[in-house]
Protein backbone atom coordinates (compact mmCIF):
# COMPACT_ATOMS: atom_id res chain seq x y z
CA UNK A 1 0.00 0.00 0.00
CA UNK A 2 1.54 3.43 -0.89
CA UNK A 3 2.39 5.85 1.75
CA UNK A 4 2.20 9.54 0.80
CA UNK A 5 6.06 11.21 1.39
CA UNK A 6 5.04 14.11 3.55
CA UNK A 7 7.75 15.36 5.77
CA UNK A 8 6.87 19.06 7.26
CA UNK A 9 4.37 22.09 6.83
CA UNK A 10 5.91 23.78 4.06
CA UNK A 11 3.91 27.19 4.72
CA UNK A 12 0.59 28.43 6.63
CA UNK A 13 -1.52 30.91 4.76
CA UNK A 14 -2.89 33.94 7.01
CA UNK A 15 -5.19 36.83 5.70
CA UNK A 16 -4.49 39.83 6.94
CA UNK A 17 -6.88 43.65 6.32
CA UNK A 18 -4.36 46.05 7.70
CA UNK A 19 -1.09 46.43 5.89
CA UNK A 20 1.30 48.41 8.21
CA UNK A 21 -0.37 46.57 11.45
CA UNK A 22 -0.02 43.02 9.85
CA UNK A 23 3.35 43.72 8.62
CA UNK A 24 4.49 45.24 11.73
CA UNK A 25 3.40 41.99 13.76
CA UNK A 26 4.62 39.13 12.18
CA UNK A 27 8.07 40.71 10.77
CA UNK A 28 9.07 43.27 13.78
CA UNK A 29 7.04 41.00 16.91
CA UNK A 30 7.09 38.08 15.49
CA UNK A 31 10.29 38.13 14.08
CA UNK A 32 9.87 36.58 10.65
CA UNK A 33 12.07 37.41 7.62
CA UNK A 34 10.41 39.01 4.82
CA UNK A 35 11.50 36.51 1.46
CA UNK A 36 9.72 38.53 -1.03
CA UNK A 37 6.82 40.84 -1.25
CA UNK A 38 4.28 41.17 -3.91
CA UNK A 39 1.48 43.94 -4.89
CA UNK A 40 -1.07 42.04 -6.95
CA UNK A 41 -3.83 44.61 -7.88
CA UNK A 42 -5.61 41.60 -10.03
CA UNK A 43 -5.87 39.96 -6.91
CA UNK A 44 -6.72 42.96 -4.82
CA UNK A 45 -4.17 42.18 -2.36
CA UNK A 46 -0.56 42.06 -1.16
CA UNK A 47 1.28 39.31 -0.94
CA UNK A 48 4.54 38.85 1.81
CA UNK A 49 6.34 35.83 1.77
CA UNK A 50 7.79 35.26 5.34
CA UNK A 51 10.38 33.24 6.55
CA UNK A 52 9.60 31.52 9.64
CA UNK A 53 12.58 28.78 10.11
CA UNK A 54 14.53 26.71 7.69
CA UNK A 55 11.64 24.79 6.80
CA UNK A 56 8.31 26.57 7.14
CA UNK A 57 6.97 29.71 5.36
CA UNK A 58 4.35 32.07 6.41
CA UNK A 59 2.28 33.55 3.20
CA UNK A 60 0.46 37.00 4.49
CA UNK A 61 -1.62 37.74 2.42
CA UNK A 62 -3.20 41.48 2.96
CA UNK A 63 -6.61 42.17 1.98
CA UNK A 64 -8.42 45.18 3.03
CA UNK A 65 -11.90 44.07 1.91
CA UNK A 66 -11.50 40.54 3.56
CA UNK A 67 -14.32 39.17 5.32
CA UNK A 68 -14.31 39.08 9.20
CA UNK A 69 -13.24 35.14 10.58
CA UNK A 70 -16.22 33.77 12.05
CA UNK A 71 -14.93 32.82 15.32
CA UNK A 72 -17.48 32.27 17.92
CA UNK A 73 -19.26 29.66 17.89
CA UNK A 74 -16.04 28.23 15.64
CA UNK A 75 -16.82 27.21 12.09
CA UNK A 76 -15.49 24.60 10.05
CA UNK A 77 -11.88 24.98 8.64
CA UNK A 78 -8.31 25.78 9.95
CA UNK A 79 -8.73 26.63 13.80
CA UNK A 80 -5.22 27.90 14.36
CA UNK A 81 -1.93 28.16 13.58
CA UNK A 82 0.25 26.52 17.14
CA UNK A 83 4.30 27.85 17.30
CA UNK A 84 6.56 25.21 19.04
CA UNK A 85 8.67 27.48 21.96
CA UNK A 86 11.33 26.36 24.95
CA UNK A 87 10.21 29.26 27.28
CA UNK A 88 6.75 30.32 27.32
CA UNK A 89 6.86 32.52 29.99
CA UNK A 90 9.74 34.55 28.20
CA UNK A 91 7.60 34.48 25.05
CA UNK A 92 4.29 36.06 26.66
CA UNK A 93 6.71 38.89 28.78
CA UNK A 94 7.74 39.51 25.20
CA UNK A 95 4.33 39.46 23.13
CA UNK A 96 2.95 41.45 26.03
CA UNK A 97 5.26 44.13 26.09
CA UNK A 98 4.89 44.41 22.43
CA UNK A 99 1.29 45.47 23.01
CA UNK A 100 0.05 41.99 21.65
CA UNK A 101 -3.09 40.18 23.17
CA UNK A 102 -2.56 37.24 25.01
CA UNK A 103 -4.80 35.04 26.96
CA UNK A 104 -4.18 33.13 29.80
CA UNK A 105 -1.46 30.70 30.38
CA UNK A 106 -2.68 27.10 30.62
CA UNK A 107 -1.22 23.50 30.31
CA UNK A 108 -2.90 21.28 27.94
CA UNK A 109 -4.97 18.61 29.59
CA UNK A 110 -4.18 15.55 27.19
CA UNK A 111 -0.03 16.45 26.44
CA UNK A 112 0.49 18.46 30.25
CA UNK A 113 2.42 20.58 28.37
CA UNK A 114 2.14 24.79 28.64
CA UNK A 115 0.19 26.75 25.81
CA UNK A 116 -1.20 30.03 25.67
CA UNK A 117 -2.68 31.67 22.42
CA UNK A 118 -2.61 35.42 21.43
CA UNK A 119 -3.62 37.17 18.47
CA UNK A 120 -2.22 38.79 15.58
CA UNK A 121 -4.02 42.28 14.73
CA UNK A 122 -6.82 40.76 12.88
CA UNK A 123 -7.95 39.12 15.78
CA UNK A 124 -6.81 36.07 14.76
CA UNK A 125 -5.54 33.05 17.16
CA UNK A 126 -1.94 31.85 17.29
CA UNK A 127 -0.96 29.16 19.78
CA UNK A 128 2.21 28.89 21.59
CA UNK A 129 3.16 25.63 23.03
CA UNK A 130 5.80 23.71 25.04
Amino acid sequence: MYKPNFDTVHHVAIIGSDYEKSRKFYVDIMGFSVIRENNRPDKGDVKIDLKMNDETEIELFIKTEAPERVSYPEAKGLRHLAIKTNNIEEDIAYLSHQGVKVGELRVDEITDKKMVFFYDPDDLPLELHE
